[in-house]
């Protein structure tokens, strides 16, 4: 199924939801107003809320709550990008400059707390927020340990792999586990289903990270980001790390990683040893697991459009390039 039929099928449910995220952040302050409106018209794949309907599609017909969970997520997700770039002095985000390059990391900080704050008026005015604000709630408490987290391994640059799944999980899969299950809690899923649902989405957001660390290696400009980025910022991620796997060189290695901000030039080095040590193909068969592993957490659901595109949706994110 293409984005284009995925959406046709989601029908008036995914206006109502692109409505609902322009209404809520409607604002009588000009500045944060076109502010605002930058932002949703660069907004990207809008991959949460996407998920977020189409697994209330797969259990039941979407609810009032289904729209402003999956409203909320793409809120959250936008607030947590605004915060990102602030925290590590991004200049570019989707081929554009940040709002943080633009307008200065104080301002930004202050746009993302209004959308973040926005995003969780949305969730506390819904009949099932008894159970969806501490799903959201545990993906902030997440993000902000993983962004601790990878900023300590960065540092010590002692990563293994527990530790990128932690940080990958936190930083990226939590937010996209969040936005799976309040969309089941959002059509009253079954025990089985729900869990069903976290598991879809952890494994896909682990998937998606997966992949953009391999980009990073392997993409090109199309990305929208300089490639080389995670490397520069001594992010051991799953290229390297599938790499370093046994090899006798894995002491050097790392020890190059530490002297990157004193040797920028020893990038090219330990890239030059991921290419020759194939980390890449090697990040690429972990990535093809968690695919399935998201693809098997579909089983819990009856066959149809809205589980098709699900199973599509992590085939595709296999195999993007951007």
């Amino acid at each position: 199924m293409s984005r284009e039929s995925v959406l046709a099928y989601l029908g008036e449910d995914w206006g109502r939801v692109k409505d609902l995220i322009r209404s809520h952040l409607h604002t009588d302050v000009p500045l944060l107003e076109q502010t605002n409106d930058q932002i949703l018209s660069n907004s990207g794949k809008m991959l949460r809320p996407l998920v977020s309907l189409l697994i209330a599609n797969t259990i039941s017909k979407p609810t009032d709550d289904s729209i402003c969970y999956a409203a909320a997520a793409e809120l959250l997700h936008n607030a947590t990008l605004i915060h990102d770039d602030v925290a590590d002095d991004s200049s570019e985000r989707r081929g554009r400059p940040t709002l943080s390059a633009l307008l200065g990391p104080g301002p930004a900080v202050l746009v993302g707390d209004y959308w973040l704050a926005r995003a969780v008026d949305l969730v506390v005015r819904t009949k099932h927020r008894d159970a969806a604000v501490p799903a959201f709630a545990k993906t902030l408490t997440d993000l902000a340990e993983g962004e601790m987290l990878q900023l300590e391994k960065a540092s010590s640059c002692d990563t293994k792999e527990e530790d990128y799944l932690r940080i990958i999980y936190c930083k990226t899969a939590s937010l996209f586990r969040a936005a799976t299950e309040v969309a089941a809690l959002s059509v009253d899923a079954t025990p089985e289903q729900l869990e069903a649902a976290k598991a879809y989405g952890t494994a896909l957001g682990i998937a998606f990270q997966i992949k953009d660390d391999i980009l990073d290696y392997a993409g090109t400009d199309a990305l929208g980001k300089p490639v080389g980025v995670d490397l520069k910022e001594q992010k051991i991620t799953a290229p390297l790390l599938a790499a370093l796997s046994g090899s006798p060189d894995e002491a050097r290695i790392r020890q190059l990683v530490r002297e990157i901000p004193e040797h920028p030039e020893n990038c090219a080095t330990v890239t030059a040893f991921v290419l020759e040590h194939d980390g890449i193909g090697l990040a690429a068969q972990k990535l093809s697991e968690w695919v399935d592993r998201s693809e098997r957490a579909l089983d819990a659901f009856p066959n149809g459009p809205a589980k098709d595109a699900l199973i599509e949706i992590g085939r595709f994110n296999q195999w993007r390039q951007v």
